[in-house]
């Protein structure tokens, strides 16, 4: 006898930047249960290569639904993801880096909530992590559980008690534990890009934090990294 299918939990909308993590998140929505519908965004990044991969992740797993937000944070700058003028590190640094955007997470969650309300979703999936990470602040449990006290109080649902709730599967994993989840799910990571500045072709640099923190992740789950980069590394 076949084992029996998660049972039906509704749906829920992912946060799918493209990247590693994002794509696990995605894929382990799914497992749960939930018709899963992706949202990504174009905020001025440096490069759309990952928004070509969080295309092809959302059709490798099954999306229900993919769309892709157009905001312009770039315009604000402040940022070596968003602001040219400014490098992007490729050694560890001490304190809260230049690739943090600010506000991002709080921008994207709270149009994830509108999509969810206008959905009636039961969940929303982000792919933050507090293990394996550059220190960002709207990546820590604290944030979260801010944001989950505003979703109850911010839209209709929250008011008639059904706000969604706020999921991290990935909050206290490992690069390695993520990357090993994911792979069981069925995720191909040679569709992610998860560098900072990727070329057209979504190739990773090998240097900055993002290239650092998924090369140690597959090499510590023993498993072959099918990042393509721009030189051998």
């Amino acid at each position: 006898m076949s084992a029996a299918s998660p049972k039906p939990q509704g749906r829920a909308v992912v946060l799918l930047s493209g990247g590693l993590d994002s794509a696990t998140v995605l894929a382990q929505a799914k497992a749960d249960g939930f018709d899963a519908h992706a949202i990504s965004f174009r905020y001025g990044q440096r490069h759309d290569a990952e928004l070509k991969a969080a295309e092809r992740v959302a059709e490798q797993l099954g999306a229900a639904s993919h769309r892709t937000v157009g905001l312009d944070l770039g315009s604000l700058g402040g940022s070596a993801l968003t602001d040219a003028s400014l490098a992007v590190p490729e050694q560890p640094g001490t304190g809260i880096p230049v690739t943090y955007v600010p506000a991002r997470n709080t921008v994207f969650l709270s149009i994830a909530m509108g999509w969810a309300e206008i959905l009636d979703a039961e969940a929303i999936y982000i792919g933050v992590n507090a293990v394996d990470y550059s220190g960002y602040p709207d990546c820590r449990p604290a944030f979260i559980e801010a944001f989950q006290s505003l979703a109850r109080v911010a839209t209709k649902q929250g008011l008639e008690g059904r706000a969604p709730v706020i999921k991290t599967p990935l909050m206290a994993q490992s690069k390695a534990e993520i990357i090993r989840q994911g792979i069981d799910l069925g995720v191909d990571y040679g569709l992610t890009v998860s560098c900072y500045q990727a070329d057209d072709s979504g190739r990773a640099c090998g240097r900055c934090d993002a290239c650092r923190f998924r090369r140690q992740g597959f090499e510590q789950a023993g498993i072959p990294d099918p990042t393509s980069y721009q030189t051998a590394s």
